[in-house]
């Protein structure tokens, strides 16, 4: 049978012949109109039969399209009457105007009409009004992908229920890698006798591999201190969900024995591949480590990290061994450049200048140039005095430049020294993080997601007070040639005093030791009070934030300024402190504008609270007993709403452990 193209070329074919005859037969008639008429005649009888061929094809085309028509039209019904697909139209009111017979089935009724979405499926509500275009959700108990089409008030329901479970079921079998360290281990059995080890090692041992064996983990020891685990993703979120309680076992247990261990886990999850999750457990330990350890991270490949534990102070673990060492990697690395270049963090302290000013030592007595970047718009009161004093000696004072200054000088060959910092938001000019490519970061808070990409040399104490102090002890075991001058080992004491609050806060042994040589250097305590004072006006800005005071949840202290005031970040940190020197006061917040149009948080506490948890679920972060957070684009009583929302999912995941 002829196809429809082909018959409608014969259709043009025959019209077309029967113009050229009818042409022909008048040209004729013009010269014989017998022959014409009999030439008519002839052809007259061929034109009928086609013309009929021609109707009775055209009548069976008209037959096939109103059949198809048909067919097509009762495959559309009954596609949308008992396909398995839900549909629904619904008015402005949120009622149902009409729905097909599988979506009232799904929810085990007649019909839907004339029922409100509130009642039925208030789910939906959300998808209509935010005119989202697919989201799926759950409706009796089963998952539905619902594709929204606002201009028709029409809404497709696709039952996604079992691939969801498939989903579901592939994310819980996957593989996950984690690296189990035990801290302090080597510090704990250094002086100990095999006896006493021995038993230390089968007490942990024991303990991990019962936490194995209950878990449906497989755990296999691979050095004194370090041990591998391998589970899946299901596995993962029960230890979640139990904020890994293995960590306070494991430290309560060792501790009745006299030898407190911490674990720290550093955990890869989310992707197939093996090596990718090896390398993502190694960095997440890293990390976990660079935190003060006795915690969990879990390091996502989208770079998202998770942390749990990390309750206690961490221990002083670092030794002079690693100090030596990094020491003397710095000095290779300073003699291999052609200059040095030391920036701290935006509105610096006295922590931040004074180990600066010792890195830019560092370079002088490797016989480098160092220059310290500043921006002297962002100085506070201390800072500024500092600096007067410096200005009076042309040689240092000539060291220190602008971000633009650097970024000129800047070659292949030079160093960057960051100190006090290790986010590349923080840093005073992110420039020079793009510009220079060997980098160095010397800092003392714990570690964060944000970090510097790529440094040559990281030297991260969490245990040290101040990085003044990890300053002062490089500078030990650099050469001789060039002797510390008074007004430099006073910054780097005044950084120590002020990170301390005076040697009463993070104070180890190593501080009075790293303070002790400052002092022997011509360290004046004196001109570092002189630096460290404070004027009326300022004492009594700070009582004003401190009379907004208002406790909440034992002990909880939280102090705000007006919306219409601006406070500077230190006088934010210095009301903290005050309140905690309060009676009764556990863990101090301040919130308030800060001259950058930006909403500062400082938070203190005495141990007991970890502020560093707290203030990291407001994209901040530093210390379990010192932290702090900038927010912008809110105002200060959606910054306290938002703190003590962290403060209450804080509170009951210490009730949870």
């Amino acid at each position: 049978m002829p196809s429809y193209l082909e018959k409608k070329t014969m259709r043009y074919c025959l019209f077309a012949l029967i113009g050229v005859t009818v042409v022909l037969l008048a040209i004729m008639a013009l010269y014989n109109w017998i022959l014409s008429l009999v030439a008519l005649l002839l052809f007259g009888i061929p034109f009928y039969l086609l013309f009929k061929f021609d109707y009775e094809q055209r009548k069976e085309t008209e037959e096939y399209i109103s059949t198809l028509s048909y067919r097509v039209k009762k495959v559309g019904e009954e596609a949308l009457m008992e396909m398995p697909i839900g549909i629904m139209l619904i008015n402005d009111e949120y009622y149902i105007d009409w729905t097909n017979p599988y979506m009232a089935s799904c929810f085990g009724e007649d019909t839907l009409v004339g029922r409100s979405l509130y009642d039925v499926a208030d789910a939906l509500i959300p998808i209509i009004k935010k005119e989202i275009e697919s989201e799926t959700i759950t409706l009796t108990d089963r998952k539905f992908r619902v594709v929204h089409k606002p201009d028709e008030r029409l809404l497709y329901f696709f039952d996604v229920t079992e691939q969801t479970q498939i989903e579901k079921l592939y994310e819980d079998e996957r593989t996950v890698i984690a690296i189990i360290f035990l801290d302090n281990y080597d510090d704990l059995t250094q002086g100990m006798d095999d006896q006493t080890r021995s038993s230390l090692n089968n007490l942990v041992t024991s303990i991990l591999n019962k936490w194995a064996m209950e878990n449906g983990v497989f755990f296999k020891r691979v050095s004194s201190e370090r041990f591998i685990a391998v589970f899946n993703e299901s596995i993962l979120d029960q230890f979640e969900k139990s904020k890994f309680t293995i960590l306070d076992f494991v430290r309560e247990t060792t501790a009745k024995q006299n030898v407190p261990l911490t674990l720290s886990i550093g955990v890869g999850a989310g992707v197939s591949d093996l090596p990718e999750l090896g390398v993502l457990a190694q960095s997440s330990l890293d990390l976990a480590l660079g935190r003060g350890g006795d915690q969990v991270a879990i390091k996502q490949p989208n770079g998202k990290v998770k942390f749990f534990g990390g309750k206690t102070n961490p221990v002083e673990k670092r030794t002079r061994v690693r100090a030596r060492v990094i020491s003397h990697a710095l000095k290779e690395l300073v003699s291999e450049s052609d200059k040095v270049i030391v920036m701290g963090h935006k509105r610096p302290d006295m922590d931040a200048i004074g180990a600066a000013i010792g890195i830019q030592k560092v370079a002088e007595m490797n016989h480098r140039d160092g220059y310290i970047v500043v921006n002297k718009d962002e100085f506070d009161q201390s800072v500024n005095r500092l600096m007067g004093e410096i200005e009076k000696k042309e040689e240092l004072y000539a060291k220190f430049i602008t971000p633009d200054q650097a970024l000129e000088m800047a070659t292949d060959d030079t160093l960057l020294v960051v100190v006090d910092t290790h986010k590349p938001s923080m840093v005073i000019e992110e420039r020079l993080l793009a510009k220079i490519e060997d980098v160095v970061v010397i800092d003392h808070h714990r570690r964060g997601e944000d970090f510097i990409k790529n440094p040559l040399l990281v030297y991260m104490e969490p245990y040290a007070s101040s990085t003044a102090e990890l300053v002062t002890e490089l500078l030990e075991y650099q050469p001789k040639n060039r002797k510390i001058d008074m007004l430099e080992a006073t910054a780097l004491l005044a950084g120590i005093i002020v990170d301390t609050k005076s040697f009463t806060l993070r104070t180890g042994a190593r501080t009075f030791d790293a303070a002790s040589y400052l002092r022997g250097q011509g360290a004046d305590t004196v001109l570092v009070q002189r630096f460290l004072k404070e004027d009326v006006d300022t004492y009594i800005k700070r009582a004003k934030i401190i009379e907004t005071v208002e406790f909440y949840r034992n002990g909880l202290a939280i102090a705000k300024g007006a919306e219409d005031d601006i406070y500077d970040q230190v006088l934010i940190a210095q009301a903290a402190d005050t309140l905690l020197a309060m009676d009764g006061v556990t863990a101090s917040f301040v919130i308030s504008y800060r001259a950058d149009e930006m909403i500062g948080v400082s938070a203190r506490s005495l141990g007991d609270i970890n502020v560093q948890v707290i203030m990291e679920a407001l994209e901040g972060g530093g210390h379990l007993t010192n932290a702090a957070t900038q927010l912008d684009d809110v105002s200060i009583n959606d910054v306290e709403g938002k703190l003590k929302e962290a403060i209450d999912e804080y509170l009951e995941g210490r009730k949870e452990e």
